[in-house]
Parts: C-alpha cells; sequence; structure tokens
C-alpha cells in the first residue's frame, strides 16, 4: 500500500560555517505516556488535573515494605507500539534500576529496561511532502516508569512536589541518529505521534507532557555521516549534547536550529564540544547548560530485584497484531487509490484519526473527491475559525453528507448548498428538510429553463452575435438566467440549453 511513495536518502541541513560547510545529525528519545488508566506498577489512577498527590499508591511513594506488580495492559501497549512500527518483539525481557536522586523520585531510583528492552529495532516512514518520504529507524523501545513533578513557583521559598505522575507507564523510543534536519525531525515526532493516536497507545498531548522528546544534536563536515555509515563509528559524528523535555514541534526545531550554530561556533573557534545535557528557553531562543552528560555507569543500573524477567507468549503477540487498525499511511494510501484524493488531501485528512473517521463516514457512499472538498475546505475552515475540533463540530458527518446528497443529485447548486451549510452549523437540522423550507431547490424543469433562455436571449439580439463570434462569451447567458431565477436554476442545464439555441 505504499507504493505510491518515494523513499529518498536523507537530505542534510547544510549549515554555511566560516571555515566552511557543516552538517547536522539528529536522534530523539520520545518519552510517550502510555494510555492506561493505572501505573505501571500499582493500580493508582492515571487521570490528568487531579488534586497534586491524590493519584499515589504506597508503591508509587515508596512506602517499606511495597513491591511493584506489572500492569499487563501497558505492556500490551508497549507491543502494540512495536508491531505499529514494524519492530521485532522480544518474547524476554527484563526491568533494570536506573539509580539517581531527585526529590519527585521517591523510590531513589527508576525501575526502567536498559539491557533487555520490550522492544528491538523497527521503523517510522516520516512524510517529507507529497510522494516523499524517509526512513527513520528506531533502535529500540523500552518501558519504564515517570517521575513526579517538582513545582518551584507556588511560593517563593519553597518548592513543592507533586506525586501524581510518579509510576506512571512510559515507552522510550529511541531512534538512531538517521535524521539530518530541524524540519524532518519535527515531522518524526508529529508520524510518531500520529501512529501511537491511531492505534491508541498514547494520546499525543504534548501540552500535558504526554509526548515529549529528547533531542541529541551533533554537527559534523561533510562526508562524515558517509563514514559512520560505513563504519559504524559513532566518532565520525561528533560529540552529541542532549536538548531535555522538548514539548513543541516549533520549538523542537527552533532548539536544534541554535544548538548546532553554537556547536559550530565553539568548533570553529578552536574550543571542543562538551557532552552534556541542555535545557532549551523559548523566551531567548537559546539552549543552556543542564548537567553533564551521565553515562549508563553513573546510574549504576543492575537488574530490578523485585521483578522477574518478563515473559511473553507469540500466541498473545500475534492477537494484539491481528487487533492492529488500519494505520496512517495505509488509509493514505487507500484514500488515493479507491477514492482518487490527491497526496495532498489525503494527507490532511489522515493528520488526525478523529478526522479520517469523519471523513470516512461522510464519503461512504458518495464522491470520495467532492466529500474531501467539503471537509477540509467548508467544515475544517470553518472548525479553524471558530477554534474548534472535529469533536466539537456542530454539523455531524451524517449532515454534511445529506448536504452533499442533495448536490449530487441536482436538486441544489453549490452556491446553495454553502447556504445551507451555514443554517445547519447555526441551527441544525436534516439538510433535505431545511432546502425544502427555505425553498432552495433548484429549477430543473426544462421547458421552465428554456422560457427563461429564450428571454434573455430574445432581449440581447448584440450580444448574441457576440457569442456567436466568440463561444466564450455564451456563459453571459447561462449567468443572466442565474440572476433571473434567483440562482435556482440549474447551471449545467442553463448551459446546455444556451449552447443548443445560439447554435454553438
Amino acid at each position: 500500500m505504499l507504493d505510491h511513495l518515494a523513499f529518498s536518502a536523507p537530505e542534510a541541513k547544510v549549515i554555511q560555517g566560516a571555515t566552511g560547510p557543516w552538517e547536522l545529525v539528529i536522534g530523539l528519545e520520545v518519552h510517550a505516556q502510555v494510555a492506561s488508566n493505572a501505573k505501571l506498577f500499582s493500580g493508582a489512577s492515571t487521570r490528568f488535573g487531579a488534586e497534586p498527590n491524590s493519584n499515589v499508591a504506597f508503591v508509587d511513594a515508596a512506602m517499606p515494605g511495597m513491591l511493584p506488580v506489572i500492569n499487563e495492559y501497558c505492556v500490551a501497549q508497549a507491543v502494540r507500539t512495536g508491531l505499529a512500527l514494524k519492530a521485532s518483539i522480544n518474547l524476554v525481557s527484563a526491568f533494570d534500576r536506573k539509580n539517581y536522586f531527585y526529590p519527585d523520585l521517591p523510590q531513589g531510583y527508576q525501575i526502567s529496561q536498559l539491557y533487555a528492552p520490550i522492544v528491538g529495532e523497527g521503523e517510522i516512514i516520516v512524510d517529507m511532502g507529497p510522494g516523499v518520504a524517509r526512513r527513520v529507524r528506531v533502535e529500540r523501545i523500552h518501558i519504564e516508569q515517570d517521575a513526579g513533578k517538582s513545582i518551584h513557583d507556588m511560593d517563593p521559598n519553597m518548592s513543592f512536589v507533586d506525586l501524581n505522575r510518579t509510576g506512571v507507564a512510559l515507552m522510550e523510543i529511541v531512534s538512531r541518529p538517521d535524521i539530518r534536519g530541524p524540519e524532518e525531525a519535527a515531522a518524526y515526532v508529529a508520524k510518531l505521534r500520529q501512529l501511537l493516536r491511531y492505534i491508541g497507545t498514547c494520546d499525543g498531548n504534548m501540552q500535558n507532557g504526554n509526548l515529549r522528546a529528547d533531542v541529541n544534536v551533533s554537527v559534523c563536515r561533510p562526508g562524515d555521516y558517509e563514514r559512520y555509515q560505513a563504519t559504524q563509528d559513532f566518532s565520525h559524528l561528533g560529540t552529541r549534547c542532549e536538548i531535555k523535555n522538548m514539548n513543541s514541534m516549533r520549538f523542537i526545531q527552533a532548539a536544534i536550529e541554535f544548538e548546532a550554530r553554537r556547536q559550530i561556533a565553539l568548533l570553529e573557534d578552536g574550543r571542543t564540544v562538551v557532552q552534556e545535557t541542555r535545557l532549551y528557553d523559548p523566551d531567548k531562543g537559546e539552549t543552556r547548560s543542564m548537567r553533564s552528560k551521565e553515562e549508563a555507569h553513573d546510574y549504576r543500573y543492575f537488574p530490578c530485584p523485585d521483578l522477574l524477567p518478563l515473559e511473553i507468549e507469540q500466541a498473545w503477540v500475534d492477537e494484539i497484531a491481528a487487533s492492529l487498525p488500519e494505520l496512517p499511511d495505509e488509509k493514505k494510501a487507500r484514500f488515493v487509490h479507491d477514492l482518487g484524493l490527491n497526496e495532498y488531501d489525503a494527507a490532511v485528512l489522515t493528520a488526525e484519526v478523529e478526522n479520517a473517521a469523519f471523513f470516512e463516514d461522510v464519503a461512504k457512499g458518495r464522491d470520495g473527491k467532492m466529500a474531501a472538498n467539503w471537509v477540509i475546505n467548508e467544515l475544517f475552515g470553518r472548525l479553524n475559525k471558530e477554534g474548534l475540533g472535529i469533536a466539537q463540530s456542530p454539523v455531524t458527518a451524517a449532515q454534511l453528507g445529506g448536504v452533499l446528497e442533495l448536490i449530487g443529485s441536482g436538486e441544489i447548486s453549490g452556491k446553495m448548498a454553502k447556504d445551507l451549510f451555514e443554517i445547519v452549523w447555526t441551527e441544525g437540522g436534516d439538510p433535505a428538510a431545511i432546502a425544502a423550507a427555505h425553498g432552495m431547490k433548484q429549477v430543473t424543469d426544462t421547458g421552465a429553463l428554456e422560457t427563461a433562455v429564450d428571454e434573455i436571449i430574445a432581449a440581447n439580439p448584440a450580444q448574441v452575435e457576440k457569442a456567436k463570434a466568440n463561444p466564450k462569451l455564451a456563459g453571459w447567458f447561462t449567468g443572466q438566467v442565474l440572476k433571473a431565477t434567483g440562482g435556482k436554476a440549474n447551471p449545467a442545464a442553463v448551459t446546455e440549453i444556451v449552447t443548443r439555441k445560439l447554435g454553438l
């Protein structure tokens, strides 16, 4: 179903420095909160917006003697994600303790998966324009528990800790350093978010922190990336810095652009890039140092003694695979192939799973191109203007489909349809009943239309001669008939009669 895509090699973002050109190399670690009502190792709620410290079980608060119990549903969601990314699923995985101290991490360690993740290598197809895509390799997906939240702006002298997020299940989706520019990085995150929302494993709400990215950026000279690919020697890629907790596509692009130029300036000044963790300040548009970059040994990883290795059966994985819905690339290809949509319209309609479902309801049994035109231009345009999402649309799919049926049957014209859409938007109701009540039905009676055409022709002999000399001017007569009938005449029928009467 992806035959219509042309896969291209990564095209590096090139920045011209004082000593020559530099290229960007980017890898992303995306933390996606698992869509689950309960946490990874406890039955505490994951509801967003609850009172601080109200969604906390004894194990989340690290009470003595409390042991973690794995949430099977969270494991299934990770497997589901791996399958959607065409990744290998590891039937045996294991949990490790990642030791570090934060006030919002009561245990003093995070339960994660370093050595044996549940999902192995996969890929994400990143759309870079109509018909053009790139493959970005995914190295692994592991599941881990989230930390809590420290709050520093409620009191000038104290900080507060909210443990509601503590223990919430995360999927860390780690890419290879295959991304070569800011736009591609943002497109990668957008595509990953789209996939997760389609399969229901993460709601992708970046504003609430449910999807956030750590962005690794380095710069190298042209040709070094190709040397890395040939040797798998990471030294060719330059020293990387990690920008933590990015939760905006726009900020991801801006942070990468700034960080790349910062590193280039250091290197061209004869200094070195220090491997470190940095934060992006959107107000200043710059990154700043947070801490030196830790290595795995700094966290003193060791197998979690409270959890046995996680063993799953292939039959269970197959069952999850069978339940996967149609993925966005497949749906987009079907819209192009079966409904005759162009690449752009298909991409717009499949960008969000709810939008795609709405469109399919409108298009079912109707003209696909007309449905796409009305959904994208009329409905989406009005929703954007009003600041509404598809779930808040005053016009249902059934109502919009009813408008299209009236157009398709010739009962109303395109102009009438827009007036009808406005009434349905503001007042609701059945489109057919509204059209009848407002006298919107087109005049299709051939006899009545011929009479109207004859009258216009008889009253305008000079215009008749002009039209016979230049047939393009015959449209003037159609316009006059439409004007005389208050826009209720069927334009196609009038045009046919005018052409015949004028002998064109």
